[in-house]
């Protein structure tokens, strides 16, 4: 148990983690007249996020928000087609007769999205958002967690809360605090992001090409490609060995056009690593709080589908909870009901992202060289698939909406 330091605050709700869940669900509670205080450690959002894919099923709860106007203002590039090509097969997912209003995927720096929904929440009364202020641990009574330690520019104190929810990523420290710890399913690989140049006649969207020994995704950011290279897990350190060149030389052999532009990536200074998970939670909640998001689930970077996942949940929680959140206490067989309706969805993408890091990823890294699988050829050339494929990326199994007590006119 974490020492408990002699000052503290109060809260109804605590949120651990200013991420897409931790804002969203703070900016819902706040909506609902819930005393809520989102804790995130950094001063700013202005950092380099990889995940900044806005999907339809997330478009349309802004929608609901009465924020879909101002997103809309913030600059974004849209996606209506995902084309990829797998062992030589062209697979472009149709995105074109998704149901709804946005028949797309928006690109939208992260730091952008986080703000609008943080200034959205700080119109509410109840909503206060901690910058700068670093979760710690938890604070205990008996088996209830009642609160965080946390650290901020004042030294180390305490806040109370009759419920603390985990939004703090799949290093969670509320998780670790609490000894919960989820089952892993392993993945083939990690992922090396980088940037190159973009000029205005280059092509535009996502696109993603995995052949023997290699994939590759490429992410339009406007003015510059935002690049995924799809290393074997674990073996960062090797590579980087090979030096720079060696990164050089692969990704003019999958996209031969970039060689006008390949050399403004000048060391591995530049490369980011991305440490690939896949895991999950047996259970999401323990009396007193809540995981939710990364935090209870890490998706790999397969589909893009993690941040609108964790979306998905703080609206699931924000509606089921707010009501016992009012009153004053929530029960474990409250925040049970959560994981009961956020499961299904989850345990679904992550056995198709287990699938296709199966057929496609393992493969491409392993550098085999052998036919795409079945299914990869099935869906190419049904377009019926390619529209049910976009659909499970871009919207989801058992989409939510926003609560009617937080939904405002755009």
């Amino acid at each position: 148990m974490v020492p408990v330091p002699p000052t503290s605050d109060k809260t109804t709700c605590l949120v651990a983690g200013g991420g897409p869940a931790g804002m969203m669900l703070g900016l819902l509670l706040a909506r609902a007249g819930v005393k809520v205080t989102v804790m995130e450690k950094h001063a700013d959002f202005l950092r380099d996020f990889r995940g900044d894919t806005v999907h339809a099923s997330t478009l349309r709860l802004l929608d609901e928000l009465g924020l879909g106007t101002q997103f809309a203002r913030i600059p974004q590039r849209r996606i209506d087609t995902i084309r990829m090509q797998l062992q030589g097969q062209p697979v472009d997912l149709d995105l074109s007769h998704l149901p709804g209003s946005h028949q797309h995927i928006a690109l939208v720096p992260q730091w952008d999205f986080l703000e609008l929904l943080a200034t959205a929440a700080e119109a509410e009364p109840s909503f206060r958002l901690m910058r700068s202020t670093e979760v710690t641990g938890v604070v205990r009574e008996g088996n209830r967690i009642v609160g965080v330690t946390y650290r901020d520019a004042a030294g180390t104190n305490q806040m109370r809360a009759e419920l603390t929810v985990a939004c703090d990523g799949r290093t969670s420290t509320v998780r670790s605090a609490v000894g919960m710890t989820p089952d892993g399913f392993g993945a083939p690989m990690d992922i090396w992001w980088f940037r190159l140049p973009r000029y205005p006649n280059d092509p535009g969207g996502l696109a993603g090409m995995f052949n023997a020994g290699h994939g590759t995704i490429m992410i339009d950011r406007g003015d510059y490609y935002q690049i995924a290279y799809i290393i074997p897990k674990g073996t960062d350190s090797e590579m980087r060995s090979q030096g720079i060149e060696a990164l050089h030389h692969v990704i003019l052999s999958m996209v031969p056009w970039l060689a006008d532009r390949v050399d403004r990536l000048s060391s591995f200074d530049d490369v980011k690593l991305l440490d690939v998970q896949l895991n999950r939670l047996r259970r999401w909640y323990s009396d007193g709080v809540l995981c939710i998001g990364d935090a209870a689930h890490a998706m790999s970077p397969v589909g893009g589908v993690g941040i609108n996942l964790a979306v998905a949940d703080a609206v699931a929680a924000a509606r089921m909870l707010a009501d016992p959140l009012r009153a004053g206490r929530v029960t474990t067989g409250q925040l049970a009901r959560v994981q009961m309706r956020r499961w299904i969805p989850t345990a679904i993408l992550q056995a198709a992202q287990r699938m296709i890091h199966t057929n496609v990823v393992a493969v491409a890294v392993a550098g085999a060289d052998r036919q795409p699988p079945r299914g990869v050829r099935l869906v190419s050339r049904t377009l019926a698939l390619r529209r049910f494929v976009g659909y499970l990326v871009a919207i989801g199994p058992l989409p939510e909406h926003v609560p009617t007590y937080a939904r405002r006119a755009g």
